[in-house]
This record gives structure tokens, C-alpha cells and sequence, in this order.
């Protein structure tokens, strides 16, 4: 008899988790959905819930992974959320690996463009340095963080707490390193 109410419970805490488990689920805010191929390095973001809101000029790329915008007359730097290019421009390090490529790259993507700039509820809004930590996107929705890291020019990072792209930028990542693109390519190590 013992053995039959211990299952019972068992049976009736695996459905109440179940339920509480959909129910989350069902009541999560939507995020953006990722449309990811095999086919190239690249991928293609979503537009219909991501680039909504106000577009910022870009006014100038400092390195690989932080640009300056201008936000209500003023200028503003931003650092991209979850990735880290090769260093260029600190005063006390030299030059680093794939660095000066990282540096153009972003360059390339955002140089006379308009960019949609995305917070993160899980990251602050500044990092310690003042920059605006930020997912960037290009009016036609091209997810700038994440093409950095997929194309090798910059590598997943985690500052103190996950962000909500991790899991995508991790994958990224491994799909750069096994395609051997950018720094991963170029004898590079982190």
C-alpha cells in the first residue's frame, strides 16, 4: 500500500510539473527567432520583431566589437552584447590576432549605416566603461553580434551573467571554429 501512494505522488508531482512547465512556457515573452543555415557562414535575423523602433547613425567604428552612435544629439559608444573581437586599440596591449580583420569587418557592416540598438533585461544597461551594452541590427535585419561571431571575427563572450543569445552565439562559435573562418582559420587562439 505504501509503494502505491508513492507512486501516486510521484505520478502527481511529474504532472503538476508538466502543467507548470507548459504554463511557463506558454507565458514566456517572445524573443526573435533565428533563421540558421548550414549552407554558408552566413545567417539571417528576423525582421518582423526585431527592427522596430528607432534607427541610430553610426558615426564611427572604434575596433571590433564597439562603435559610437548618436542617440538624441549625442554621442553615444556602444559595445556589442556576448562577443569579444581581437583587441586593437588598448593602450597596453599589443595588436592581437585577427584584430585589425575584426576591426575592418565591423567597419564594413556598419560604416554610413543606421543600426537598431536591442537591450538585454538579463545584462545592466552600461558595462564599466560607460559603453551602452547592446544587440545591433541592420535595417534589413542582419544581426550584427552574431554575424561576428559565426564569421569568425570575434568569439562568444560571457561577461559575469548569461544573456538571452548565448546558446545561439556558443553555436555560432563552434560553427566558425569547424569551418575554420576568421580568427579560427588564422592559427588564432582565445
Amino acid at each position: 500500500m505504501k509503494r502505491f501512494k508513492y507512486i501516486l505522488v510521484v505520478v502527481a508531482l511529474i504532472l503538476v510539473c508538466e502543467f507548470l512547465g507548459i504554463y511557463i512556457l506558454k507565458n514566456l515573452p517572445k524573443l526573435p527567432t533565428l533563421k540558421i543555415t548550414n549552407e554558408s557562414s552566413e545567417s539571417t535575423q528576423s525582421t518582423q520583431s526585431v527592427v522596430k523602433g528607432p534607427l541610430y547613425n553610426v558615426i564611427k567604428v572604434v575596433d571590433g566589437d564597439t562603435f559610437d552612435v548618436v542617440i538624441e544629439n549625442k554621442n553615444e559608444r556602444v559595445r556589442l552584447i556576448g562577443i569579444n573581437a581581437p583587441e586593437t586599440v588598448d593602450p597596453v596591449k599589443p595588436i592581437e590576432c585577427y584584430g585589425n580583420e575584426a576591426s575592418q569587418k565591423l567597419k564594413k557592416y556598419l560604416t554610413g549605416q543606421q543600426v537598431s540598438l536591442q537591450a538585454d533585461v538579463t545584462q545592466a544597461n552600461r558595462d564599466v566603461y560607460n559603453r551602452l551594452l547592446r544587440y545591433v541590427f541592420l535595417p534589413d535585419g542582419t544581426f550584427i553580434n552574431e554575424q561576428m561571431i559565426r564569421q569568425g571575427f570575434a568569439y562568444e563572450y560571457t561577461y559575469k551573467s548569461a544573456y538571452i543569445y548565448r546558446l545561439q552565439f556558443k553555436a555560432d562559435q563552434i560553427f566558425a571554429q569547424k569551418n575554420n573562418l576568421g580568427l579560427w582559420g588564422a592559427g588564432c587562439s582565445e
